[in-house]
């Protein structure tokens, strides 16, 4: 009976370390505010309780030349290597929306994580949290607002 139950127990453990791995679609739409100048480069990223970073789900802006605008971020990517293939995406003008799908891991929901939005516009101003909010179930229902070119947030759960 003990090593079925050690048995169970190790399959468990196995399979909460697996759903650590397992991440949520959601639909975000971001709108900016009226602005003149360039389009904004915006960095989307997972952030723990002690505002280091965790994971880049998106970046608004595909020429790596202007990623060190956005010093905050740009200093964890330049060590951690991560791949940004994938998730990278033309600039927003002011005034302008974009729709981009993020897949937010799941453990990080509900778990003391923040959801940083970070933007900069070339000749103007940066900010490293134009819009961040804890990574709550019912956060993730609600719009959003920006301090810097960031109007609102939105996000949509795919199921």
């Amino acid at each position: 009976m003990r090593i079925k139950s050690a048995i169970l127990s190790i399959f468990l453990l196995a399979l909460m370390a697996f759903n650590t791995n397992t991440s949520s679609s959601y639909k975000c739409l971001i709108q900016l505010k009226n602005y003149e100048g360039e389009g904004a480069y915006v960095v989307v990223s997972v952030v723990n309780q002690a505002n280091e970073y965790q994971k880049t789900l998106q970046v608004l802006g595909d020429d790596s030349e202007w990623y060190k605008d956005l010093p905050q971020w740009y200093a964890h990517w330049q060590k951690k290597t991560e791949s940004i293939d994938a998730i990278t995406g033309a600039t927003i003008s002011g005034g302008e929306r974009a729709i981009k799908i993020l897949e937010i891991p799941t453990h990080t929901i509900d778990a003391g994580y923040k959801l940083r939005f970070e933007t900069a516009v070339e000749d103007q101003d940066y900010f490293a949290t134009d819009l961040e909010f804890e990574l709550t179930q019912e956060n993730l229902k609600q719009k959003q607002e920006g301090k810097g070119y960031i109007r609102y947030v939105r996000l949509l759960e795919q199921k």
